[in-house]
């Protein structure tokens, strides 16, 4: 098999201040970390940037700080470090789930979240999961840092809040103080190693039969990862019955764009949507 490999200059950073000078350099300099998506990108001859910087082994961005009110992720942790962290593990364990989703060991001990989410596909793992839990991003520059709530972030198709001289520097959780039913499915061609034709997480607080708190989001159904609003809307307060079940698959099914592609039907996708939504639905019963 024969690929064409392009030219490319590549930068270690040596600290972030570094790594951010030469992002507002305005010479066109791209942040690289695990490169798990780019290096398909480069193999293919489709890499669509020339000069790289590596924020891979900057202490800023590496690690992961408990506070008694959030998590705060740094974005080039790697999955591998994610199912690992035992706070993540007990509070946030659909974020673990989909860092193991998230193609083989290999690819999960380079591959990090803050890359997950930059490189903006809809059928990512890890963006329903950091819906649900309400993430917010840290976006830092020479001129300062800003914080966007994760849902406002994707404007559209590989669109995002974000700035040529910006990196996104952390990921915020706030910590989970609710006792939450949580789940999370994803469905592919196989098990292992498959990018999803859906992919659906959801989060809620039941009190008695009363829909409390609740949070849904999906990935593979519109052309960035979906928190489904409208369906949060139509339940939250709501008593759960069999027909308040029916009513949130029509809502969803209105609420989602999916499209047909090389993996799946926009028809399939969408009932898959609604079954799923049926299928947590009905364990809060």
């Amino acid at each position: 098999m024969r690929s064409h490999l392009p030219d490319f200059d590549l930068v270690i950073a040596a600290d972030l201040a570094g790594a951010l000078s030469l992002l507002a350099s305005g010479d066109s300099w791209r942040p690289i970390a695990g490169a798990t998506d780019l290096m398909v990108l480069f193999n293919a001859g489709r890499l669509p940037y020339r000069r790289l910087v590596s924020i891979a082994k900057l202490p800023e961005l590496t690690g992961i700080t408990v506070s008694h009110e959030t998590i705060a992720i740094g974005s080039a942790v790697t999955y591998s470090a994610i199912q690992q962290h035992p706070v993540l593990q007990a509070e946030v364990p659909l974020l673990c789930r989909a860092a193991s989703w998230t193609g083989s060991p290999a690819n999960q001990n380079r591959g990090t979240v803050g890359g997950n989410i930059a490189n903006a596909s809809p059928a990512a793992d890890t963006p329903p999961a950091l819906l649900v839990y309400d993430a917010e991003l840290e976006v830092i520059s020479r001129q300062g840092n800003r914080r966007i709530a994760y849902d406002r972030f994707h404007t559209g198709y590989k669109a995002m809040q974000i700035q040529p001289d910006e990196l996104i520097a952390k990921i915020y959780l706030p910590r989970q103080q609710r006792k939450l039913t949580q789940y999370a499915r994803k469905v592919g061609t196989r098990k292992a190693q498959a990018i999803s034709k859906v992919c659906l997480n959801a989060v809620a607080e039941m009190e008695s039969s009363v829909i409390k708190h609740i949070r849904v989001a999906v990935g593979s159904v519109a052309p960035i990862p979906l928190r489904c609003k409208k369906v949060e809307a139509a339940l939250i307060g709501q008593s759960l019955s069999r027909d308040l079940i029916s009513l949130a698959r029509e809502v969803i099914a209105q609420e989602i764009q999916p499209i047909d592609d090389i993996r799946s039907t926009s028809q399939y996708r969408s009932l898959v949507t609604q079954n799923l939504l049926s299928e947590f639905l009905g364990r809060l019963l």
